[in-house]
């Protein structure tokens, strides 16, 4: 039977410095789908902390530090805007359809939103980037302040939104500042939660003998984890597949690694799962089967100097949550205003300004 060993190695890193970040998920559906017309999720340090969708028509808190600091009327102004954005993402995708001249089918139209802030170098970054059926439409570059589209679908609407210096500069406003001060208030707002450490448990499965072996990480917080499989003690990437980042229903994250090699080759190999966080528990792990027959894992714990917290963020479905991938890293905003949230959502269609409301 396969060997294979597990590494967990404990980052000595304080769990609240680093990059913090504050992000908005748009998603409007069409079509004959399981799924709400149009939901909007709200993450700071990639944990959700809002939510609505078009079945409830309501803004709703999802953490306790968020519930104690905010009022009704914040909550009555997200609604109102996320109400106003779900008319706004109707048009966008029958505009979507028209452009790559489709008339039938389900679709979706996503909006990925936010800011950055580095507690320690004091850095920041924003981001908006649009997608239509889970590929890049649209985003904007903040540097060179001017949209970008990799289809040509998208030519029209850049044309519009690149002669609009006001609009802009609005949005460079906010990625710059008014995000970033809702993002201090957020951070301040669940510091006694968003400050904890969770380190990742980590299990081996595998069905039989020849199936593939997952390397499963879950209940670790902040999501930072990078997971890796070594051959022989040398990194190996060959028939290696990384699994989405997601979010537990405890506020922590679970990612998973499978790796595909013939049971001749494990034997003639050794292989291990690394999984890097900057946690402190570690416990003991097996190999578990379908046969409810396991190996014993070895837990080596080590020390690293720092960790690489590779994150690839990903939208809504599932429980609030539909992922979305983006093969760049994924990248949001807002726009201006002295609220909580002001925030606009332009439309696709190239001669309308858009709607903007504010929360």
């Amino acid at each position: 039977m396969m060997r294979v060993v597990v590494i967990v190695l404990l980052g000595v890193h304080l769990a609240y410095a680093g990059t913090h970040s504050l992000k908005y998920f748009y998603t409007g559906a069409s079509g004959d789908i399981d799924f709400p017309e149009f939901t909007a999720v709200g993450l700071v340090d990639d944990g959700q902390f809002m939510y609505f969708d078009s079945n409830i028509k309501k803004a709703v808190p999802k953490t306790e530090w968020i519930r104690q600091n905010e009022g009704e009327d914040y909550w009555d102004r997200e609604t109102q805007v996320l109400i106003g954005s779900r008319q706004v993402f109707k048009y966008n995708i029958q505009i979507a359809k028209e452009r790559f001249n489709q008339s039938k089918g389900a679709h979706t139209v996503q909006i990925m939103y936010g800011c950055e802030w580095d507690d320690q170098t004091g850095e920041t970054d924003g981001f908006r980037q649009y997608g239509y059926d889970g590929e890049d439409f649209l985003s904007l570059d903040l540097k060179e302040m001017r949209w970008i589209s990799p289809v040509p679908q998208g030519v029209p609407t850049v044309h519009k939104w690149n002669n609009d210096r006001a609009d802009l500069e609005g949005r460079k406003h906010y990625l710059s500042t008014v995000c970033i001060e809702w993002l201090k208030k957020y951070l301040e707002y669940g510091k006694s939660s968003l400050q904890k450490t969770v380190s990742p448990q980590v299990s081996l499965l595998q069905k039989d003998p020849s199936s593939p072996v997952t390397c499963h990480a879950t209940g670790f917080y902040p999501s930072g984890v990078t997971i890796t499989w070594m051959k022989n003690g040398q990194e190996h990437h060959e028939d290696v597949d990384l699994g989405e980042l997601l979010p537990n229903e405890d506020g922590t994250f679970q990612r998973t690694s499978t790796i595909r090699v013939t049971p001749d080759e494990w034997k003639k190999n050794r292989f291990s799962c690394v999984v890097e966080h900057q946690g402190k528990t570690v416990t003991e792990k097996k190999i578990r089967t379908n046969k409810e027959t396991s190996v014993p894992i070895a837990i080596i714990v080590g020390a690293v100097t720092a960790v690489t917290a590779v994150i690839l963020l990903v939208v809504i479905g599932v429980a609030g949550f539909m992922v979305y991938r983006k093969k760049k890293g994924f990248k949001p905003v807002k726009p201006s205003d002295d609220s909580s949230s002001q925030r606009s959502t332009n439309t696709l269609i190239s001669s309308g300004s858009g709607s903007s409301t504010s929360s």
